[in-house]
């Protein structure tokens, strides 16, 4: 019997703490290779670990909601003969060590989009197997997702069924508690959500909630979450700590507003076509199934803006300005855990379809909490749709390494005067600001007046 220690791992690009979230195993469990152990909250996401071991858990070394270092040891296993043999794979049906494994979690839906952790080869001993699910042997985060073009199946593992067609899901009312059909990512979204699962009306197949009707819900929510006026709490302060998302933030806004001299511009835009224009894409077959917004319309008018305004796209240095000839689209997405950032690379290269759909599943990533240090890395130029909140505009702060940012207001009705007649149109206020020791202001207004062209007027975008 041998006893091995598990140190955190750096799961990003230059980690170094991450907090303990919860323990998916107690002292006395025994565990298979690859096995979620724990889930643990990062500077920008949450992230599920896999055991390097096969064995008996011995000691939890760290408890829930502290926050450790990387390389400190977090789980003691005991392994050796008597613990149940490892393999790179789940245990086959049936067998001893799936009995055992089965035994010692809750009965639930293993889930498909694990997020990917980094190599921790040099932690484990000879005798254990080097091919770890999430492990890379490079040292590179490794992607668990599962795709239907993936690598070879293993040798005895299970031939998986071929796709049927299935029929199109019909809505079924809100469910009791006691009969909730919903998969595990579902129930932590609507945990992170705040949204009872009894109250979503589900339109899955057999009733099952799916993620569309939780975030649906979610809305629906929000909406009336401020009518009511709480009591005071019956402490007189509450103490949050600093850490993990909400330090991240304040580390890179102060950084940001006390480095790069911002300079803000305003502009009110007559957005009713764009909105005649998103009516007519979320009824076009070619969209079906992809989540249309007026933020697409937005995403293309500051891509093709930047083409005619290159320096808007640039990032600051002591030494030079580097002008990027690409376009790594970032937006700001308010998740459960706090404000990140991704972005979409080489989106100047997509069609509208296809930066509709990034924009979907990048935004879905991000609510989960499965973004990875890739997905917010190397931006060039952000918005931040704070429409979305019902406000009219504001002054953001740049994104840092980066010299614009747009801030998108909400769209509604307001008198317009058109050909000298007042006429209800739809109308936005569109906010910029920008790093003033790269942008003038006359680039800065050419660029601002060059997106709310477009947005008065989408089919420009044809030319």
């Amino acid at each position: 019997m041998t006893t091995s220690n598990f140190p955190l791992p750096d799961v990003g690009e230059g980690l170094t703490e991450a907090e303990i979230v919860s323990w998916r195993v107690a002292p006395g469990d025994v565990i298979t290779v690859n096995q979620v152990i724990v889930e643990i909250e990062t500077a920008k996401s949450l992230v599920e670990l896999p055991s390097p071991f096969a064995g008996t858990v011995s000691a939890l070394l760290v408890e829930e909601g502290q926050t450790v270092e990387v390389g400190a040891p977090i789980i003691t296993v005991e392994t050796g003969a008597a613990a149940p043999s490892a393999a790179p794979g789940p245990a086959a049906p049936g067998s001893a060590a799936a009995t055992s494994a089965a035994s010692s979690v809750a009965p639930s839906t293993p889930e498909v989009d694990d997020p990917s952790v980094a190599d921790t080869a040099s932690t484990i001993s000879p005798a254990e197997p080097a091919n770890l699910v999430g492990y890379g042997a490079q040292g590179h985060a490794a992607s668990r997702r599962r795709r239907s073009d993936g690598p070879p199946a293993t040798a005895g593992a299970a031939t998986p069924a071929p796709a049927v067609a299935r029929p199109r899901p019909t809505s079924v009312p809100a469910a009791s508690a006691a009969n909730i059909i919903a998969k595990p990512p579902i129930r932590k979204l609507a945990k992170d959500l705040e949204v009872d699962l009894a109250s979503v009306n589900a339109t899955g197949l057999a009733g099952e909630i799916t993620r569309d009707d939780v975030i649906r819900q979610a809305k629906q929510a929000s909406v009336f979450r401020n009518i009511q006026t709480p009591e005071w709490p019956g402490d007189r302060e509450e103490r949050i700590p600093v850490k993990g998302v909400r330090k991240a933030i304040a580390t890179a806004m102060v950084q940001s507003a006390f480095t790069a001299p911002h300079v803000g511009l305003f502009v009110d835009v007559d957005a009713t076509r764009t909105m005649e224009f998103v009516k007519r894409l979320k009824a076009s077959p070619d969209f079906a199934g992809i989540k249309v917004s007026p933020l697409l319309i937005m995403a293309k008018a500051m891509i093709w803006a930047v083409r005619r305004n290159p320096t808007v796209n640039s990032t600051w240095t002591d030494e030079e300005i580097i002008v990027h000839h690409y376009v790594n689209f970032g937006f700001a997405a308010a998740t459960p855990r706090g404000l990140v950032v991704p972005n979409i690379k080489e989106a100047q290269d997509l069609s509208l379809r296809e930066l509709a759909q990034a924009i979907e599943q990048m935004t879905l990533t991000a609510r989960d909490g499965k973004l990875q240090p890739a997905d917010m890395a190397n931006g060039t130029i952000t918005v931040t749709n704070i429409g979305v909140f019902g406000m009219d505009t504001g002054t953001p702060i740049l994104n840092p390494g980066e010299v614009a940012i747009v801030a998108m207001g909400t769209i509604k009705q307001k008198p317009w005067v058109v050909d000298g007649e007042v006429r209800p149109r739809f109308v936005t206020t569109i906010g910029a600001s920008f790093d003033h020791r790269v942008v003038d202001g006359d680039v800065a207004s050419r660029f601002i007046a060059d997106v709310a062209s477009i947005i008065e007027e989408p089919a420009l975008l044809l030319e």
